[in-house]
């Protein structure tokens, strides 16, 4: 049996006056979305926040269990009253959209959701 290899993945966090940006790179699946799951719900525990940001537009591919995890910090978020957001790369994007999942995100200050395409990325 082969061992399972864990992609990596690079999160980073800034505050700054009860607004906080999350900022992942890296390929969110099954084997890295528990580590993604610690660093959002901490954050959510932890702070006193207005609003969070999750920056994925470093993030080319989320699998369910990624999409699972999402779903999962924005019901903290809504029980803490922090305005959870999304900065998403153009595949993760499409996906929250054929989901459904999208509107359920609260829309960025500037536009309904920030859009990175793959040459910006």
């Amino acid at each position: 049996m082969k061992p399972t290899t864990v992609e990596p993945l690079s999160i980073a966090t800034t505050a700054q006056e009860g607004d906080a940006v999350l900022t992942v790179t890296g390929r969110v699946t099954i084997n890295s979305s528990p580590a993604l799951r610690d660093e959002l719900l901490a954050i959510l525990q932890k702070e006193e926040l207005a609003s969070l940001t999750v920056d994925l537009s470093a993030v080319p591919y989320i699998d369910c269990s990624g999409l699972a995890t999402l779903v999962e910090a924005l019901r903290f978020a809504r029980y803490a009253k922090v305005s959870l957001r999304l900065k998403l790369h153009e595949r993760p994007l499409y996906l929250f959209k054929v989901t459904g999942l999208l509107p359920l995100f609260d829309p960025s200050a500037d536009t309904t959701i920030h859009r990175v395409s793959q040459g910006d990325a």
